[in-house]
């Protein structure tokens, strides 16, 4: 297992440096560039030149790569062009939000989708599993944005149930260590600061879990349809194992692979920033500073945001593997 974690992190280096080639290039193809989007109206030849050779964007892009690449060796990401603060700042005082939300939509995906898939595939060609079915499409077709609107404005504005942005209310005078809110709240003893920051990532969660809810449903059910019609599960019920044994030993783990695979690809997306969402709900992740970048032509942002989200992207893939061989004992032993 250790010498498979280490190939696999071996990996990640060629994978990173094809990566950082291809980010470099596209970062230089935006429109405009990054002296027009700091100068704005105030823009000039000249002024523009002094922008370009303060940043070295007037270097040769080889020069420039490679420069770029000893910097990250050395953890230098560069300082925002926006903000002026370092990238590696910018990414640790969001990331910990990103990483809430991402967490909250993916309890709310794995805690409801795992059981409704496997409860339609039990009663696999009645009604019941088409409503799952439905569901699923329902929460696959509906665009994010749309959702995120129509939640808050009901059970914001209209209800005032729960909060509309942000991730704490301004009233909150909370201790921060981790910016982990929740987390905070519960090292400091501030519960009522925690309980808040729970109440400001229901809306954004449930708006960006539904749809790895919709598909974590419809691959479950497809597993366990499959798997309870498989010759060992026959064979079980044929020498009378007890149906809690069945349906936990012989389907629901063998049923699992494809949904952990699943689960890891729907984490990976929901920590690259969810764009959509964190606006929406003016949530402060990397998701929509990331957007501002883009608009504004950062690039030390752009590269620097990107490379870590590909890291943690990896990594994550990685622990899936692994837990396929907690999971199955085949794939323990090949």
């Amino acid at each position: 297992m250790l010498r498979t974690i280490g190939k696999r992190l071996l990996l990640l280096i060629p994978t990173l440096l094809g990566l950082s080639i291809l980010l470099f290039w596209w970062v230089r193809t935006l429109p405009g560039g990054p002296a027009q989007a700091l100068l704005g109206e105030k823009s000039t030849p000249e002024a523009v030149a002094r922008i370009n050779e303060l940043y070295g964007f007037d270097r040769p892009l080889l020069e420039q790569y490679f420069t770029w690449i000893g910097r990250l060796l050395s953890g230098d990401f560069g300082s925002s062009l926006q903000t002026s603060r370092p990238v590696l700042d910018e990414f640790l005082r969001r990331f910990p939000a990103t990483i809430e939300l991402s967490l909250a939509a993916l309890i709310i995906a794995v805690g409801v989708g795992v059981p409704l898939g496997y409860w339609a595939a039990r009663r696999h060609g009645k009604a019941a599993d088409s409503a799952a079915v439905v569901f699923s499409l329902l929460g696959i077709v509906v665009p994010v944005f749309f959702l995120a609107f129509i939640l808050k404005y009901v059970f914001a504005v209209q209800l005032g149930w729960l909060p509309s942005d942000g991730r704490q209310s301004p009233r909150i005078d909370a201790t921060h260590y981790t910016n982990f809110y929740v987390l905070d709240g519960l090292i400091t003893g501030e519960f009522d600061a925690a309980w808040d920051a729970v109440l400001h990532l229901i809306l954004p969660a449930v708006a960006l879990g539904t749809i790895p809810l919709a598909i974590i449903v419809r691959i479950t059910r497809a597993s366990v349809v499959e798997v309870q019609n498989a010759d060992y599960v026959r064979t079980g019920k044929a020498k009378g194992v007890p149906g809690a044994l069945l349906r936990n030993r012989f389907i629901l783990r063998n049923a699992m692979l494809p949904v952990i695979t699943t689960i890891g690809l729907q984490a990976g997306l929901l920590l690259s920033g969810a764009i959509l969402t964190e606006t929406v709900f003016a949530f402060p992740g990397i998701g929509s500073f990331l957007a501002g970048a883009i608009f504004n032509r950062d690039f030390p942002v752009l590269q620097g945001f990107i490379i870590f989200i590909a890291v943690v992207y990896a990594l994550i893939n990685l622990l899936v593997d692994v837990s396929y061989s907690l999971i199955d004992p085949r794939v323990r032993v090949s």
